[in-house]
């Protein structure tokens, strides 16, 4: 008998309620290329949308395990996508960016299908999710290989991302980093400009796993560039703990969730005010009439 695992307990203890889930969406020919969409049960307009990637050091993850984040994120009335993407050592920077990109060009074309706002999508993660969600809002080139565009993209959410860590001394990163042509370039910090979509950078103080240092440097950035950025740093909050704080048990231990549907709120409200009246976003980001 298989004993359950600790995603399973905390996809057990996860709440149901209130949400409902469209899963196994193709959005590529790999069979990695797969993807899960959580939505409210109850919906009268098109709401905001957040694509959510999952850590695991590039090495690991499933979208399955990740239920309760859906489901969680969903309560705040979003609608939620949470894709596979390919991992090493089946291979190795940049192709999980470029299957993140792929995926986020699909729910920018295909969300309204599904209840989401097409000109309210966020890219969002943790841990290495994060990373993924910042090289799409910083590296404009990601996307545009997809046949997309960055400023389609309303905001960015990192939860515990590793942004500016080279060098890289770890053996298996050193594998999946090494073959870059430029080392530099695949710190999401090295893409910093003034057109990055607004940014949310959530750490906990005592996370060891991926420093705190990585989140300051790049807001630090940010703000010296003129892109709009908040942080949160959680006292007393580790590497997982801080995903923890989706669960409704330790949901009030910080108010992770409330930073995020506050953010998410504004960004849209400020997006909406700036856009011209009758202006609407096609699949690749491009303003049209009508």
């Amino acid at each position: 008998m298989k004993l359950p695992s600790q995603i399973d307990l905390l996809n057990a203890i996860a709440p149901r309620y209130g949400t409902a889930v469209t899963r196994d969406v193709v959005y590529g020919p790999n069979p990695y290329h797969r993807l899960d969409i959580y939505r409210p049960v109850r919906q009268r307009r098109a709401l905001p949308v957040v694509v959510f990637f999952y850590g695991g050091s590039w090495q690991s993850g499933a979208r399955a395990d990740y239920r309760f984040i859906g489901a969680a994120l969903a309560r705040l009335g979003l609608i939620v996508v949470v894709p596979d993407y390919r991992l090493y050592p089946d291979v190795r920077y940049p192709d999980f960016i470029h299957d993140a990109a792929k995926a986020t060009a699909w729910v920018l074309g295909n969300i309204r299908d599904y209840g989401g706002a097409a000109d309210a999508v966020f890219v969002a993660g943790h841990s290495a999710g994060a990373y993924l969600a910042m090289m799409l809002a910083l590296a404009p080139a990601y996307l545009a290989g997809a046949r997309s565009d960055r400023a389609a993209l309303a905001g960015a959410i990192g939860m515990a991302g590793p942004y500016d860590f080279l060098p890289i001394t770890g053996p298996v990163y050193r594998k999946i980093f090494g073959g870059a042509a430029d080392l530099a370039g695949t710190q999401p910090i090295a893409h910093v400009d003034a057109e990055a979509p607004p940014c949310l950078l959530l750490t906990g103080a005592r996370d060891r796993l991926v420093l705190p240092s990585n989140t300051a440097s790049l807001a630090a950035k940010l703000r010296a560039a003129g892109a709009v950025v908040e942080t949160r740093i959680y006292p007393g909050i580790g590497h997982i703990r801080i995903l923890l704080a989706c669960l409704p048990p330790l949901r009030f231990t910080i108010p992770l969730l409330d930073d995020i549907g506050s953010f998410i709120r504004q960004t849209v409200e400020m997006r909406r005010q700036v856009e011209p009246v009758g202006a609407r976003r096609d699949m690749a980001g491009r303003t049209n009439p009508g």
